[in-house]
C-alpha cells in the first residue's frame, strides 16, 4: 500500500520496532515516554506466550490462555502506538519503513520481527509437514490430528489408519520433546475414552533427532532423564538420524522410514527476512549486529532477539535464539536508549543464564541451573511455576492454573473441537523405483 500512515510528529524521537515478540514487547515497556515516541509494527494484534503453543497444540490450553492484546499491553503507556500490518521493506537512506498500511518515518528502527520455521530448502518437507512456530500453526495441528482420528475411524484400511494415528516429530529440541510427551499422554489417558471404537496401540509416536542425544542445547543430565522419560511413555526416540523426504505419508529418514501422515517439523528457525535491509546475514538468517546491537554499517538501526546475531569470544555464533536471551536484550537495549537521551554512555549486554528448562508430561521435567541439575517431579513443578510466571498477566495465569489443575486431578484436557477443516495436500504418488521399508 502507498501513501504515509497518519502519526503524530512530536519532538522526541521516533523510535519504529518492528516485532512484538518477547525483545519487542520488552524493549517497547522500557523505552521512556518523555524521552521517545514508540511505533511498534506486528502482523498481529496479540503477543504470544511461545513456551506453551505446543499445550495449545495438544488441546491442553485454548489459544487465549497464552496470548494478550497489544494494545491492553500499553493502553497506559504514553506516546505510544500500534498498527498491525506486514513490513514491506525499509528504506534506510529515507529513514522510512514501508508496510502493508502505508510508510512511517524514524528516527531509530529496531528490528524484532523474530524467526520462522527453517526447512533448510527441503521443498516436499515444507509442503506436507506441520510447522508450530505461530498460534495460528498450534491451532492447524489440533485441527489435522483430530481430523485424522475422525478419518480412521471411518477407514477398513488398517495400514491407513496406523498411518492417521502415527506422528513423526523431527527435532528433539524442547518442542520436538515437550510435544511427544504431550501427545503420549493424549494417547494414554484421553483418546482412549474420546475414541473407544479404535485400537490406540497403532498410534505411534516417533521423535526424530539429528544429533546423538535429544536436548542436545542442555546437560548430558537432562538429555539422558529426558530419553528415558519419553521411551517410558512409549515414545519410539531416534538419534543420529535425519529426515530427508516425506511426501505427505512415508518419511525418509536413511536407512529407516515410517508412514505417518503426521509430519511435525521442529527441526530448526531461521530469522525473518527484512526486504531492504543491506546487512551482514548468517545462513540461518540472523543479522549481524555489533555490541550495541547495531546492524552492521547502520548507526540508527538495531536488531534484537531470535533475528540478531551478536557475536563475541564467548558466543562466536551469538546468543541461543531463546525467549530469555530475547527478553533481557528488550529490556537492556531500552535502557541503553533512554541512557543515550541523557548524554549516557550504554553498556555492554550480558545474558543472566538462569537456566533451561523443558516438561516431558505429568510429574515429569528437567531443569538445568548453573549450579544444580535435576529431574523429575520438583523439576515439573519448578516448570510450572517459572512459566505461570512468565505469563503476561494475572488473568492468563489464573486460567492456565485451573486447566493445569483440572488436567492433574482428571487425567483429561481442554475441548477437543474441530472449529474449523484444515484442508492438506494428498500424499504425492511414490515411483515405482521408491521402495519403503517401515520399521
Amino acid at each position: 500500500m502507498s501513501g504515509t500512515l497518519t502519526l503524530p510528529r512530536l519532538e522526541q524521537e521516533r523510535v519504529v520496532i518492528i516485532g512484538c515478540g518477547f525483545a519487542g514487547l520488552k524493549l517497547a515497556r522500557t523505552l521512556d515516554s518523555r524521552q521517545y515516541q514508540t511505533v511498534v509494527f506486528d502482523r498481529n494484534n496479540y503477543h504470544t506466550f511461545q513456551p506453551l503453543m505446543y499445550q495449545v497444540a495438544t488441546a491442553g490450553l485454548e489459544p487465549d490462555s497464552i496470548v494478550y492484546p497489544i494494545r491492553k499491553v500499553f493502553r497506559k503507556k504514553q506516546r505510544f502506538h500500534f498498527r498491525m500490518a506486514e513490513v514491506g521493506r525499509i528504506d534506510a537512506d529515507a529513514k522510512v519503513v514501508h508496510t502493508s498500511i502505508g510508510a512511517v518515518s524514524y528516527d531509530k528502527l529496531v528490528l524484532a520481527g523474530g524467526a520462522t520455521t527453517n526447512f533448510f530448502g527441503l521443498e516436499r518437507i515444507e509442503k506436507h509437514a506441520l510447522p508450530m512456530k505461530t498460534l495460528v500453526e498450534s491451532l492447524n495441528i489440533r485441527s489435522v490430528v483430530l481430523q485424522h482420528f475422525e478419518q480412521a475411524l471411518n477407514t477398513n484400511d488398517l495400514a491407513e489408519r496406523e498411518a492417521l494415528m502415527s506422528f513423526v516429530i523431527v527435532g528433539g529440541g524442547p518442542t520436538g520433546v515437550e510435544l511427544a510427551g504431550a501427545l503420549a499422554e493424549l494417547k494414554k489417558h484421553v483418546l482412549p475414552n474420546d475414541y473407544p471404537d479404535l485400537d490406540l496401540r497403532l498410534m505411534q509416536i516417533h521423535l526424530v533427532e539429528g544429533s546423538d542425544r535429544v536436548l542436545a542445547a542442555m546437560s548430558e543430565h537432562a538429555s539422558a532423564k529426558a530419553d528415558k522419560f519419553l521411551r517410558s511413555m512409549d515414545v519410539n526416540v531416534w538419534t543420529g538420524l535425519r529426515v530427508r523426504d516425506y511426501d505427505g505419508l512415508n518419511v525418509d529418514a536413511g536407512e529407516h522410514h515410517f508412514k505417518a501422515r503426521n509430519l511435525i517439523w521442529s527441526a530448526g528457525v531461521k530469522g525473518e527476512e527484512m526486504p531492504g535491509l543491506v546487512a551482514e546475514v548468517a545462513p540461518d538468517g540472523r543479522i549481524s549486529v555489533d555490541g550495541e546491537a547495531k546492524v552492521i554499517g547502520y548507526d540508527n538501526i538495531y536488531c534484537i532477539g531470535d533475528l540478531a546475531r551478536m557475536a563475541s569470544e564467548q558466543e562466536p555464533r551469538g546468543h541461543a535464539m531463546l525467549a530469555s536471551v530475547a527478553s533481557q536484550q528488550g529490556k537492556w537495549l531500552g535502557q541503553n536508549l533512554n541512557r543515550a537521551a541523557k548524554g549516557g554512555a550504554p553498556k555492554p549486554f550480558k545474558y543472566n543464564d538462569k537456566g533451561t528448562m523443558a516438561t516431558i508430561g505429568r510429574n515429569r521435567a528437567v531443569v538445568d541451573l548453573p549450579n544444580w541439575k535435576f529431574s523429575g517431579m520438583f523439576a515439573w513443578m519448578t516448570w510450572m511455576l517459572v512459566h505461570l510466571l512468565l505469563l503476561v498477566d494475572f488473568r492468563s495465569r489464573l486460567v492456565v492454573l485451573v486447566n493445569w489443575a483440572w488436567s492433574y486431578i482428571n487425567y483429561d484436557r481442554g475441548t477437543r473441537l474441530i472449529v474449523r477443516k484444515i484442508k492438506r495436500p494428498a500424499p504425492e504418488p511414490q515411483a515405482e523405483s521408491e521402495v519403503v521399508a517401515v520399521e
